[in-house]
């Protein structure tokens, strides 16, 4: 599994980092996690209101820090599928 978190280093950027990861470590998924800072490769995926969140290749949320439960159950979605 990817996961991409799409910001430039604005505080919510950094937000959405730390849930994400928790949310990994508590599923103890083996998940690859990287953030993208590059705005041509953040408006490929047609996003134009950081923070984002990707996962394998999907934008799940734009423009918002979703809660760790939140990415969790996307995460769920994605192994169980």
């Amino acid at each position: 599994m990817r996961i991409e978190v799409l910001g430039q280093g604005c505080p919510k950027c950094f937000s959405l980092e730390r849930n994400t990861q928790a949310a990994v470590e508590e599923l103890r998924l083996d998940a690859e996690l990287v953030k993208v800072t590059d705005i041509n490769r953040i408006a490929d995926y047609e996003v134009w209101v950081t923070p984002a969140l990707v996962i394998d290749g999907v934008v799940k949320v734009s423009g918002r820090v979703p809660t760790k439960e939140e990415i969790k159950s996307w995460l769920l979605e994605y192994t169980r599928g």
